[in-house]
């Protein structure tokens, strides 16, 4: 069993476990809840937008099929907007989306930003659990409903990552 790190594309054959998963996440969590098919959310973007130099798309791959993944792209000059962070269904809880995290959190300072932002959603207390234990700050009252919130903002300063990533170059 090995594991590696590969940084592609969404439109490869190899991210499409991670693209029918999260679709399929997303319609049986949230179902018509923001008036739009679920797979709405997966074709927002086109996917140059998480290409370098900009962006990031990343698969952890096990004996050559994606397990996990995520990506990235711009939000604004410092800033790098997480998404799509996914970890097959019978494979979580074994650390691996917080790998791609990390993963994700360094190859984004290595292209020059300083800081992360995302959201998740309410119905998704497994991802805003792990970006409050990966060092991620809450955007919101967290001592509220999320659903009153609907998507959950979070933020981090990856400012540090800067000197160890020049150091490795």
């Amino acid at each position: 069993m090995t594991d590696s790190f590969l940084y592609t594309t969404p439109l490869d054959p190899l991210a499409q476990p991670l693209i029918q998963a999260l679709t399929w996440e997303y319609a049986t969590r949230y179902g018509d809840y923001w008036g739009e098919p679920a797979g709405a959310e997966m074709s927002r973007y086109p996917a140059e937008l998480f290409a370098p130099p900009d962006g990031a798309f990343l698969l952890l791959l096990r004996d050559g099929a994606a397990i996990a993944g995520g990506a990235f792209k711009r939000y604004d000059e410092h800033t790098a907007e997480m998404k799509r962070v996914w970890t097959h269904a019978d494979l979580r809880r074994q650390g691996l989306a917080r790998r791609v995290l990390v993963e994700l959190e360094t190859q984004a300072a290595r292209q020059g930003y300083s800081r992360i932002y995302l959201t998740t959603g309410f119905r998704q207390p497994e991802a805003a659990n792990l970006y409050l234990r990966s060092g991620y700050t809450a955007l919101f009252d967290t001592a509220i409903d999320p659903e009153i919130h609907g998507k959950l903002p979070f933020e981090k300063d990856i400012s540090a990552l800067a000197p160890a990533v020049r150091r490795t170059a």
